[in-house]
């Protein structure tokens, strides 16, 4: 062992961190998260695990880069460890230490599975499937799985770190259940359970910790990528990607724009929406100084262009969808966006490649050529973004007062529609054991038991009860001779004299051929307005949860915009009249595959 007289000193949040994560794992075994924005120092927070681990020591990263970052870090202390990876031409696996990648250790899984590793370390670890365990027993594991089950195989108390600056995955959500602040974030069956540190980026920035980024409105044209539709995981297919820039007028100008600002600034990265749109953008950029890196380019040459570019002998690095992870170059302090991003993850992935402090570096300057819509300090909620004009909102829980963040619409400072299903709180019990709180802001009620449910359950969690499908409604009623379906284009909600004379609240709905079926509301007692907040508006109200309780008709068509409309209404003839029955709200959340209609959120209500 050789020793140095100046070890790596951690910065106060990293000993927490590495207290944190230490303290966990003293009281359970369950895996674990530590979310730290990228440029952070997650390097040194590993290497400081490792020398405190008492056991045997597995960290994994996807790529080579990462492996050998993670290693130098460790080494820095005057410790020595093993390397087991193919691409560094290394297959070490005697110290107690060993930093490898993923791919290498599937391979030859045989050399880890002696029992003797207590600890697995993960680097950016949302590369973990959320539900590995479960995917593993239905289809062929993934690569990380395979890892987790050998090493679990041979030592059942193992425990599972995870390190990330995006703890989430696109189209899943978060990759943990639980989070140290008293919240539940993530799926019940989500491998890893707790999130024991996490500190945000505009902490980080404010503190003199990450640099700066100052994001520039680009005054020249751009692309367009907005009618774009992400595909099955989420994530934009290339040929689509191609097709809007490849050879666009805009390109040059773009370029010519980074060019020009990037006189004063010392490494400059560009993410590019496909390899033959990155060969066109270094094509325009000066000879000599610039590289192109895609999922494509040779190991060595890979290598070359990267160890150039960090020793600053080019000055443009070009890239599609390989260095959002895994590089660090801190003189980096410029980068230029020219693809949409699929998330806000992603888009703190780039901006986290020029964030990193450096000698001489001021701040990063962040050029967005792609109409990214994303708030780089935003907090990211879980469920995927209903529509684009939705933010996140904060929405109280009335059972247990947590705060919760759910994606929504604001008018001024009121929250007038958002999207959550279930409190994310997390509450105590009297034995002390914390779950989540039972408040459901959208249920669907089980006709047996009359219990609430998760809208898109098929059982219920109380008696076991089947749930009835929503087109399995559509469908019986459809088939009956004296039912009316109507898809609802819109809900108009006017004051009203009924066939009797009296003064009413008439709510009609409406098809996109103009069919209709009305219903009537009186709200001249207490009785009935509390029925009319039972029977309307707990269940059309667009922040359920929030607590609206008109008290006359005035203050309904006043509120108007605080109401959503059902997808479907079902009514069966009664005489001449046509009776209300049945109103379907979230069909597209309980998997139903007939058509809406075209209009949306508030257009449908008047």
């Amino acid at each position: 062992m050789s020793l140095l007289s100046s070890p790596p000193v951690l910065r106060p949040y990293q000993r927490e961190a590495v207290a944190r994560a230490v303290a966990h794992f003293r009281a359970v075994d369950d895996p674990a998260v530590v979310v730290l924005p990228t440029g952070s120092g997650k390097s040194l927070v590993i290497a400081e695990l490792a020398r405190l681990a008492r056991g045997r020591v597995l960290v994994l990263a996807h790529v080579r880069e990462l492996v050998e970052q993670n290693h130098a870090k460790y080494l820095a202390y005057g410790l020595e460890a093993d390397i087991y990876s193919a691409g560094l031409k290394r297959k070490e696996n005697a110290r107690q230490v060993v930093f490898a990648s993923v791919q290498s250790v599937v391979n030859g899984i045989d050399a880890f599975a002696s029992g003797d590793f207590t600890l697995l370390v993960i680097d950016e670890c949302h590369r973990v499937e959320m539900r590995d365990l479960e995917r593993a027993r239905t289809k062929k594991p993934a690569s990380y799985q395979r890892v987790i089950e050998a090493l679990r195989g041979a030592n059942p108390r193992l425990k599972v770190l995870g390190l990330t600056a995006t703890p989430f995955r696109l189209g899943q959500g978060f990759i943990y259940h639980r989070h140290y602040h008293g919240m539940v974030r993530g799926d019940e069956r989500a491998f890893f359970r707790d999130c024991v540190f996490e500190l945000p980026l505009r902490w980080m920035v404010r503190q003199g910790y990450l640099c700066e980024p100052k994001r520039i409105d680009a005054a020249i044209e751009g692309y367009d990528f907005s009618r774009l539709v992400p595909g099955e995981h989420g994530r934009f297919r290339e040929p689509e990607l191609d097709r809007v820039v490849r050879g666009h007028r805009a390109t040059p100008g773009i370029v010519g724009e980074v060019v020009a600002r990037a006189a004063d600034r010392q490494g400059v990265m560009l993410f590019a929406a496909s390899v033959d749109h990155a060969k066109e953008i270094l094509a325009l950029l000066p000879e000599g100084e610039a590289a192109l890196v895609t999922g494509d380019t040779e190991t060595s040459m890979r290598a070359a262009s990267i160890k150039a570019f960090k020793a600053r002998s080019l000055k443009y690095l070009v890239n599609v969808s390989v260095l959002t992870t895994g590089f660090d170059a801190p003189h980096v302090d410029l980068i230029a966006i020219l693809r949409p991003t699929e998330s806000v993850g992603l888009y703190q992935q780039i901006v986290g490649r020029g964030l990193r402090l450096a000698p001489g570096k001021r701040d990063c300057l962040i050029l967005d050529y792609a109409g990214n819509p994303w708030d780089l300090y935003a907090p990211e909620v879980n469920d995927p973004r209903p529509a684009a004009d939705t933010e996140p909102v904060q929405v109280e829980c009335p059972a247990c007062g947590w705060a919760n963040l759910f994606w929504g619409r604001r008018d001024g400072e009121l929250v007038v529609e958002h999207f959550g299903r279930r409190c994310q709180g997390l509450v105590e019990d009297a034995q002390g054991k914390r779950s989540q709180c039972d408040f459901r802001f959208r249920y669907k009620s089980c006709p047996h038991c009359d219990g609430e449910n998760d809208i898109a359950a098929r059982r219920c969690g109380h008696c076991d009860g089947v749930l009835i499908d929503a087109d399995d409604k559509l469908k019986a009623a459809l088939g009956l001779r004296d039912a009316k379906v109507l898809r609802v284009a819109m809900m108009r909600i006017e004051e009203s004299v009924n066939g009797r004379g009296a003064t009413r609240l008439k709510i009609g709905y409406f098809d996109e051929e103009g069919e209709s079926v009305v219903e009537w509301f009186a709200l001249d007692t207490q009785v009935q307005r509390y029925a009319f907040q039972r029977v309307f508006i707990e269940r059309h109200l667009a922040a359920p949860g929030s607590g609206w309780q008109p008290q006359g008709i005035d203050e309904v068509i006043a509120g108007r915009h605080r109401l959503r409309a059902p997808d479907f209404v079902i009514a069966r003839r009664t005489g001449r009249y046509w009776q209300l029955r049945e109103k379907l709200f979230d069909y597209a959340m309980q998997g139903g595959r007939r058509r809406l209609a075209e209009s949306a959120g508030a257009e449908r209500v008047m």
